[in-house]
């Protein structure tokens, strides 16, 4: 007598997740829970707190082994955002791939203060996602903004992004810090590469592993970024125009330094939510009553 092909067990969304959280947490990921059941949601096409709401619910085939592989790049510590594609920036949701660095909250801090003040024309330099000038924009309706970066696939993702939010005040072109950027602005915002290079052993693996090496480093001591934007940012600023760099944490004199020899006024650290200097900064010369005179 033929034996009875064994009809596979369904699974549900609550075993799924019983069986995903402790392969997480052997691969290390600090907040498995959490990290799962985002994945969970990713696999379901659902939103996040929605998951509660479907636990119960049998995966389809189709589902099971989306979420089995999500789970797996997670647990080969790939960052969330790059496998669901998506991560929240003040406020908004903007796509991140491997080209781009992941969008941090602590860079909310430059925005807020981007938006402290009026702007009508302002350049965003290693745009990445073009979360930080898409924000500004989009908080500005008024302005209108520029975004570089040396890498086209950063680019095309940040074209999309501006796409995706209707924002039709931005462009972006390849360029290297200010070569070939021949306009003047009223604010200039920049997260540049600042990890010296004997900083990168130790990154967390999401970042060191899978983060684009060329936004994360310049080599050396982590400033020849600032050195280049200290440099050239005077002659692309309106009289009284802002600068404005996020730093790391340990930066913040140094960088205020190379603008103070550059003739840069009323140059503040800022920090983050943690207490840590976060962004520097400076006032071109001329005098805010002169910007936005060319």
């Amino acid at each position: 007598m033929t034996p009875k092909a064994m009809t596979p067990k369904a699974t549900t969304g609550a075993e799924a997740l019983r069986a995903a959280i402790p392969r997480l947490r052997a691969a290390g990921i600090e907040e498995a829970p959490r990290d799962a059941r985002l994945l969970l949601a990713h696999a379901l096409h659902i939103a996040p707190d929605r998951v509660t709401l479907h636990t119960g619910d049998v995966l389809t085939e189709a589902q099971e082994m989306a979420f089995d592989a999500a789970v797996t790049a997670r647990a080969a510590r790939q960052p969330l955002s790059q496998i669901t594609g998506q991560r929240l920036f003040w406020g908004r949701s903007f796509r991140v791939t491997r080209d781009t660095l992941d969008p941090r909250p602590e860079t909310e801090v430059l925005v807020a203060e981007a938006l402290s003040r009026p702007f009508v024309k302002m350049a965003d330099l290693g745009t990445g996602t073009g979360c930080i000038l898409i924000s500004c924009l989009l908080g500005m309706p008024m302005a209108t903004g520029i975004g570089t970066d040396l890498s086209q696939a950063a680019l095309a993702v940040a074209e999309g992004n501006a796409m995706a939010h209707g924002l039709t005040r931005a462009r972006f072109r390849r360029a290297d810090w200010f070569n070939g950027i021949t306009d003047r602005f009223d604010l200039i915002v920049s997260n540049p590469p600042y990890i010296a290079a004997d900083e990168m052993a130790g990154l967390s693996p999401e970042v060191r592993e899978w983060e684009p090496h060329s936004a994360l480093t310049p080599g050396g001591d982590g400033l020849d970024a600032y050195r280049a934007i200290a440099l050239g940012a005077g002659a692309r600023l309106m009289p009284g125009g802002r600068l404005l760099l996020e730093i790391g944490p340990t930066q913040g004199q140094a960088v205020a330094t190379l603008l103070a020899a550059q003739g840069f006024q009323a140059i503040r650290i800022l920090p983050d939510l943690d207490g840590r200097d976060r962004v520097v900064a400076a006032i071109a010369p001329g005098g805010p009553d002169r910007c936005g005179c060319a």
